[in-house]
């Protein structure tokens, strides 16, 4: 992967990443801005924004967008998250022009037209309420929000019923001028691509972006605490979470290689003990997020209404065993995991593509592969051990959970595992 970098004359930057022998392209726009931009009374804007994107500009309709996409077999997808907006378009060589062209006109000419708006809303409306219906998937933003409360970063990325129902095109306006600017926006394309051609291409089509950076997000202020729905359903979703480390911290490589080792495949610590050796549950896995200033270390389970009372203390023995005991073989093996994701990745132009997006977001440059793997075969099984001291002793963990979960242990039962309550019981 050896990308060209070109900041334009606006602050745009925009990055190739030539793969000589496919014959199509992904091209994306990345926006540094997503739900941890927004302002309460405009919950899920950035998430609508993205809808009402695709909806109309002012030289397309939303149904000339989608056809003349799909003239050329080609297609256009987006997503928020909580720190960033992107939006997708794969096409073959000979359209490249048109995709970028396709996606200017819905990044600077949407007009974000009334009746759309109405249609879409309750798009996002039926969206919220899947979400809502599938505990496997609202269980994670219980989880966030009983991370962060009261503050962005703790707010679903969809938005909440109330304020979907209330976006005006004023709102949808505003919040696209103050966070759609030059400075914190990357053109990234990967596979038949040419740099200067790319370059001339982008320049051209994104001249009347709005140049300057987007105003900072409010700090993430991690706080814990726990929050469960005990409803009649035929499993309990827990979620579990715990202070964690930016995507710049110099432990981030160490920090995916433990997640890997307690939950990150059937040969982890959590899926051996939890699943195969005491049959627990079916799903579970750890997981790590990470932010520009912050993060958390997670642990998802789906486990049944018994179970439900042994789960909590199998996590923290494992954990905490993890963090006293994890072995060269073990860590080797999650490092292996992790590089053979990451290169087969490479085969992949949305992969690519994803991966350059995430580096000049963390690092403000693309790490080469040498980079990577370096940082990677660095983490030995002391630092994960270190690592996982750190997790351990991080403080005040966050729980979340849904369905049956009256056996489950309590909070205060939990949170003593871990924290200063913990050094002070293990030295009794």
């Amino acid at each position: 992967m050896s990308p060209e970098i070109t900041r334009l004359s606006n602050g745009l930057t925009v990055i190739t990443d030539p793969m000589p022998l496919l014959e199509s392209a992904m091209l994306g726009v990345w926006v540094n801005a997503g739900t941890r931009n927004e302002t309460k009374p405009v919950m899920g804007v950035s998430h609508m924004l993205e809808h009402m994107a695709f909806k109309g500009t002012t030289t397309r309709s939303a149904r000339a967008i989608a056809e003349e996409i799909e003239n050329v077999g080609g297609y256009l997808n987006a997503y928020t998250s909580r720190e960033q907006t992107a939006f997708h378009a794969r096409v073959l060589k000979a359209d490249v022009p048109l995709g970028v062209d396709l996606l200017a006109d819905i990044l600077i000419n949407p007009t974000f037209a009334q009746d759309e708006l109405e249609r879409e809303r309750q798009v996002v409306l039926q969206e919220i309420g899947q979400v809502r219906d599938t505990p496997d998937d609202i269980i994670f933003d219980h989880l966030q929000s009983v991370a962060y409360p009261d503050q962005p970063m703790g707010w679903p990325i969809l938005g909440l019923d109330e304020t979907v129902s209330s976006f005006s095109q004023s709102d949808l306006r505003a919040y696209m001028s103050a966070n759609y600017r030059a400075a914190d926006m990357t053109f990234i394309s990967s596979g038949a691509v040419d740099h200067a051609e790319m370059v001339k291409l982008v320049a051209e089509k994104f001249a009347k972006l709005s140049p300057g950076p987007t105003p900072a997000p409010l700090p993430a202020q991690y706080v814990g605490g726990d929050i469960r729905f005990d409803e009649d359903l035929e499993q309990a979703h827990i979620a579990y979470a715990l202070p964690g480390i930016s995507s710049s911290d110099p432990d981030f490589y160490v920090g995916q290689v433990y997640v890997t080792a307690l939950g990150g495949g059937m040969s982890s610590r959590l899926f051996q003990e939890a699943r195969e050796r005491r049959g627990l549950c079916y799903a579970i896995s750890a997981f790590a997020q990470s932010s520009r200033d912050g993060g958390t270390i997670g642990i998802y389970t789906g486990t049944g209404e018994k179970e439900a009372g042994e789960i909590s203390a199998v996590i923290a023995g494992e954990m905490e065993n993890l963090a006293a005991t994890a072995s060269d073989a073990e860590v080797n093996r999650a490092k292996a995991q992790m590089k053979s994701s990451l290169l087969m990745g490479l085969e992949r132009p949305g992969q690519r593509a994803e991966q350059i997006a995430g580096q000049v977001f963390s690092y403000g440059r693309v790490l080469t592969i040498a980079e990577m793997t370096a940082k990677l075969d660095a983490v030995d099984a002391a630092a994960v051990r270190r690592f996982g001291t750190r997790v351990l002793e991080a403080g005040r963990p966050a729980v979340a959970a849904v369905g049956p979960v009256s056996r489950l242990e309590s909070f205060d039962a939990f949170a003593h595992r871990f924290g200063s309550a913990r050094v002070k019981h293990a030295a009794e």
